[in-house]
């Protein structure tokens, strides 16, 4: 998506997601965190807080770990405790402890959010009401307030932010180093555990294949078909799409193959927002740096968007030409909503001499590269779903520490 590159896109909405307080302390769940509604595989930096990897991970009487509303409420932190709930995810019960020390305003609840604390990306929000009204608060005496909730699968780790809210305004964290910027005190960072990227090794070819769309040339028969996945959780998709890849001395080739009942486009113009729209991707980090890297998209009406990011979501250069070559094959009728399409197929040939920090030229059997190949989808016109080889768990198709191994072999 093109991201993830450097230009400014729509940021993504995490879905809101209501808690329900527990009944009883030893029910297992009662809260499942779900995906964002709609992804934040945008192109560009986006502005913002990063939250650091620490934060209470057990309540401690008498330690205060902040204060809202010049000490009104003082935190007194979070328990968590991991486990499994009864569908076999995992899970954690949070055991936020508050203590107010005068008299409470009614009106005010509680907001929980659960964010990704490399990027910022909302993962969650739990708003709910508290234990107890504000105004039932007895001065000096601690409130419990206790959530269970699913985590999602592969998040490497979770931060907890949290505080009160009423109408369009938060109770203000006092202290600054408490809170992240946006009056959100800093909880616990709860630890996770992505599974490792996969690696592909990828044999050369004697014989380039002919650019035409049409995957049945020699060089793609003995490679290895890749699934693209969901790119938030890893989940299969409901619309199949794989690569292939292969090498000879000059270029790498890339072959998607897309099923999709309705082919369409609006953009004619090279560069233009193409990951707003379907397209499918390519990022390569030649040197594997996670610093360094190009992306290269195409649409189905084979317009190409091509970047080169000196840093992660910084520095977007859209001047850079990859020198790909490209193209499309629509079986169906491309941009007619009214009748059903089987789908489209891409070819690619990216020179390895305009790449950026290629180690050897041409590469050499054992090199390693990392990389990732993506699709946008939008079955209604409207809403992004994002398929990735390697899933990232984020909505951000920059996500370098996630991409693939790519291994280059005789």
């Amino acid at each position: 998506m093109a991201g993830r590159n450097g230009r400014a896109r729509q940021q993504p909405r995490a879905s809101r997601v209501q808690a329900v307080r527990l009944s009883s302390p030893t029910l297992l769940l009662c809260l499942a965190l779900l995906a964002p509604a709609c992804r934040d595989e945008q192109a560009g930096p986006r502005p913002r807080p990063r939250a650091p990897a620490s934060g209470t991970t057990e309540a401690t009487a008498g330690a205060v770990q902040g204060t809202w509303a010049g000490g009104a409420i003082r935190y007194l932190g979070t328990r968590v405790e991991r486990g499994r709930n009864d569908r076999g995810q995992d899970a954690v019960r949070l055991t936020h402890r508050f203590e107010a020390t005068r008299k409470l305003e009614p009106g005010w609840q509680v907001f929980v959010h659960l964010v990704d604390p490399r990027t910022g990306q909302m993962l969650a929000n739990a708003d709910h009401p508290p234990p107890l009204p504000f105004e039932q608060w007895a001065v000096g005496q601690p409130v419990q307030d206790v959530q269970v909730i699913a985590l999602p699968p592969g998040a490497q780790e979770i931060q907890v932010l949290l505080g009160f809210w009423h109408d369009d305004q938060r109770l203000p964290v006092d202290q600054p180093e408490a809170h992240d910027g946006q009056q959100r005190m800093r909880g616990p960072v709860i630890g996770g555990g992505a599974p490792p990227v996969p690696e592909v090794g990828i044999r050369k070819t004697s014989t380039p294949p002919k650019l035409d769309g049409v995957l049945d040339d020699p060089a793609w028969q003995g490679t290895t078909p890749l699934t693209l996945v969901d790119s938030l959780d890893g989940r299969p998709t409901a619309l199949r799409t794989t690569a292939r890849l292969t090498w000879d001395d000059q270029a790498l080739y890339v072959a998607f193959d897309c099923e999709d009942p309705d082919v369409w486009g609006t953009f004619r113009k090279r560069d233009e927002p193409l990951y707003t729209q379907e397209v499918v991707e390519i990022f390569l980090d030649a040197d594997a740096d996670g610093r360094t890297y190009d992306e290269i998209e195409v649409s189905p009406h084979n317009v190409v968007f091509d970047a080169y990011f000196p840093a992660r979501r910084q520095g977007m250069d859209l001047s850079w030409d990859s020198g790909l070559e490209s193209a499309v094959k629509v079986n169906g009728t491309l941009d007619d909503a009214s009748d059903r399409d089987r789908g489209w197929t891409v070819e690619m040939r990216i020179p390895f001499a305009k790449l950026h920090s290629v180690p050897h030229l041409p590469p050499r059997p054992g090199d390693r590269w990392r990389f990732n190949l993506y699709r946008l989808e939008l079955p209604d016109r409207k809403n992004v779903q994002g398929q990735a080889f390697s899933p990232l768990f984020v909505g951000d198709f920059h996500a370098v520490d996630r991409f693939a191994w790519l291994v280059f072999e005789p």
